[in-house]
């Protein structure tokens, strides 16, 4: 068995910078199969091919080949996504509390939910969304350039699927501060290693902003049904799918599932593709050169490159042999989209930027199966409507420094990033 050194299961491990990380991966796509982490800090090492302490050892088994992540990604009557898919689980008292998010179910219970999300998502609300998206873009790119600001994350990529999610489901105007307040407390720290006192003090914050949301939210669901529109709230509490709709807590669930999946996920990946558009000033030539034609290929390979979710947690039901390894109910297993997205037996030279990879069969939305992300089109029509108005309309538009990243094993966050433009007419900066 082969020893090894850097623990996906350690806070520190993620502290790392980028390339160390992906260095770490490579070095365990090439082992002859799965490694297992230990998630207590004075276990011995983890090995390629058995766990120390089994029984009793919290622990998870990584698969970071992107073959190993899709197998498991469409079996999920084996790899189960109850009872969460966060590391660490949801506690039992909080998933009773807020209710059961749809990306932690499985079987009959996940496809209901679905079901009633699907048939809300009209092709004429999916229409209407789209014609949203390009004119919510056009006006912050219109406010960028008369307010001049030096942080993108504030004023640009974290406004365009905020305002994008909220005008599709209905959140008045007055509510709308206040959610986004509330979404960056209750996901701040998500995954994030953190000192005794913030371990301490900062879980109540972010489940106290979890539940004003939430609460917020089923007022208005309340509001609708009484009083229904054509927003996705209306349709989502108003809906008649073999009986159901959603209940005040199932709404409350998929609004803070639909913040986080919604807008942190398309968030960090427009943060992230302006600063690979910067470190690659061939790519984003070749772009300008043909937006139409290679926007979409700029979009899958800046998804596939950053990777906004870094990672999910399954748990084996039933006995079965994947990647060389038998897994056994019970055991703990995380998908690292991270690394499967690198994976060199698909990807040739992997850590290139190249929009014209193809195929592109990345998993930044997911292995596939019943859990691939619902909001994958509206995501990609939003960072396409998004850097068309900033790669045509800004002179010299670019990163400036590196990205100031979160540390986390749950997403690939970015707290901020430095930027400078010119206006048109104006010199180049």
């Amino acid at each position: 068995m082969t020893a090894v050194t850097g623990n996906l299961a350690d806070p520190a491990f993620w502290q790392l910078a980028p390339a160390d990380r992906l260095r770490e991966f490579a070095r365990l796509r090439a082992l002859d199969g799965p490694v297992y982490f230990s998630e207590r800090p004075t276990s011995r090492p983890a090995t390629a091919g058995g766990a120390p302490g089994r029984g009793r050892e919290r622990g998870h088994w990584a698969l970071v080949r992107h073959a190993d992540v899709t197998e498991a990604s469409r079996l999920p009557k084996v790899f189960a996504s109850a009872p969460g898919v966060t590391t660490p689980e949801p506690a039992r008292w909080v998933r009773a509390l807020f209710g059961d998010s749809m990306v932690n179910l499985d079987g009959a219970d996940h496809a209901r939910l679905r079901k009633i999300v699907s048939r809300a998502f009209t092709p004429r609300l999916l229409a209407e969304a789209e014609r949203d998206i390009h004119k919510v873009a056009a006006r912050i790119v219109d406010d960028m350039l008369d307010r001049r600001p030096d942080e993108f994350v504030a004023a640009v990529s974290s406004r365009l699927p905020l305002e994008v999610i909220c005008n599709m489901m209905g959140i008045p105007e007055e509510y709308r501060p206040e959610i986004a307040d509330r979404v960056n407390h209750a996901s701040e720290n998500i995954g994030v290693e953190r000192g005794l006192a913030a371990r301490l003090r900062m879980p109540g914050r972010g489940l106290r902003a979890l539940a004003r949301m939430q609460r917020m939210v089923a007022g208005i669901g309340r509001e609708r049904r009484r009083h229904p529109t054509d927003d996705l709230i209306s349709a989502l509490v108003c809906a008649n799918v073999d009986g159901q709709a959603l209940g005040a807590r199932q709404l409350g669930a998929f609004f803070s599932l639909l913040m986080v999946a919604g807008v942190e996920t398309t968030r960090n990946a427009i943060t992230h593709g302006l600063t690979l558009l910067t470190d690659f000033p061939d790519q984003r030539e070749l772009l300008l050169s043909d937006f139409e034609r290679y926007a979409d290929g700029a979009v899958d390979e800046i998804i596939r490159h950053s990777t906004p979710i870094i990672q999910f947690r399954r748990t084996v039901t039933a006995e079965h042999t994947l990647g060389g390894h038998t897994f056994r109910p019970g055991d703990k297993v995380v998908l690292y989209y991270a690394s499967a997205n690198r994976d060199e037996a698909v990807f040739p030279d992997p850590d290139a930027f190249d929009i014209t990879r193809n195929p592109n069969p990345h998993l930044g939305f997911g292995g596939g199966g019943p859990h691939f992300c619902l909001g994958a089109h509206l995501a990609k029509v939003e960072m396409k409507a998004l850097f068309h108005e900033l790669l045509t309309r800004p002179v010299g538009l670019r990163a400036v420094g590196l990205p100031d990243l979160a540390g986390s094993n749950f997403d690939n966050r970015v707290r901020s990033l430095r930027f400078a433009f010119s206006c048109p007419g104006e010199r180049r900066p």
